[in-house]
């Protein structure tokens, strides 16, 4: 997946991903392997890989204890830039574990309601984002947005549209996680804002049906209705074109030990692809080539 020859059109670009990096557990038995993830980090770790001209800092909140100093070393050990991460003395990262069953499906235990990324962008003044100034794109997710007070969320949706409307770039991808929102109409809201507002849009099929129960033939054509440039994300199914409506014949992956970050890795050489100037069919291919060799490692991050 590696599309460094590709991206020389993107070599100024500077781009910003906002969410939450947590303590990873992988459940292996008795023994827990300690990492770092996050679905929007796992996506820049992805990205960067495949593209290393491009800048990407991360945008979030740590303390400044040990774990949150490993949080913020592996962010740069990984080429991402942490400029946009905000300290606070009483801070801690949310933590997470990971259990899988035989067939490579994933279950989580988190440890999250008092994380510092919960209180990311909210100043003395109230919300302040002026560390995502001069970025020429943005990436977030929905659990960018869940885990935000509601104060902080609504500010950063209109400081997002007037980002947009001066000729920033927003990607999103919903990554629906029904257990951080208040109520789903809460969360059907703001995805249905941030579809209409995004100019690259990366929805799961799966979550677009359990958010708003429509058929997998409805979530089509909805995201077809958009005009947006993307890829739906079906799974072993392959992705499918938001631009032309097509799909690619996709191999399934040879081995699924671990799905997790199966839709991140998808997005990150995706978006490397299409930053860099190629076309549809090579960054669905890229895409689904990545997540199929992530799904054959336990964790979220390959080695690289």
């Amino acid at each position: 997946y590696h599309l460094t020859t590709y991206c020389t059109t993107a070599m100024c670009m500077k781009l910003v991903s906002i969410g939450e990096a947590m303590i990873e557990l992988a459940i292996d038995g008795d023994v827990a392997d300690i990492g770092v993830a996050g679905d929007t980090l796992n996506s820049s770790i992805y990205l960067k890989r495949a593209a290393p001209n491009i800048q990407i800092d991360y945008a979030t909140r740590l303390g400044v204890e040990p774990f949150s100093a490993k949080i913020r070393e592996f962010i740069a050990q990984q080429g991402i830039g942490t400029e946009a991460i905000e300290s606070c003395p009483d801070g801690t990262p949310g933590i997470y574990a990971i259990t899988t069953d035989t067939t490579g499906e994933r279950s989580f235990t988190y440890w999250r309601d008092n994380a510092a990324a919960r209180s990311v962008f909210l100043g003395l003044n109230g919300p302040d984002f002026s560390v995502l100034e001069g970025y020429d794109i943005i990436y977030l997710s929905g659990i960018s947005l869940a885990i935000l007070p509601e104060l902080t969320r609504t500010a950063l949706l209109v400081w997002l549209a007037e980002y947009s409307a001066k000729g920033g770039r927003v990607v999103y991808d919903s990554n629906y996680r029904p257990r951080l929102w208040e109520k789903k109409e809460i969360a059907q809201a703001i995805n249905q804002t941030m579809w209409a507002l995004c100019d690259i849009a990366l929805p799961s099929i799966d979550d677009e049906q359990a958010l708003t129960g429509e058929s997998a033939k409805a979530v089509v054509a909805r995201f077809l209705a958009m005009g947006k440039i993307g890829a739906l994300k079906r799974g072993a199914a392959g992705p499918l074109c938001l631009v032309t409506g097509t799909t690619g014949n996709y191999a399934p992956a040879s081995c699924v030990v671990d799905t997790t970050a199966a839709g991140d890795s998808f997005n990150g050489a995706y978006l490397a692809a299409i930053l860099g100037g190629l076309n549809q069919e090579v960054a669905l291919q890229a895409g689904h080539n990545l997540a199929s060799l992530v799904v054959g490692y336990k964790g979220a991050i390959l080695p690289a």
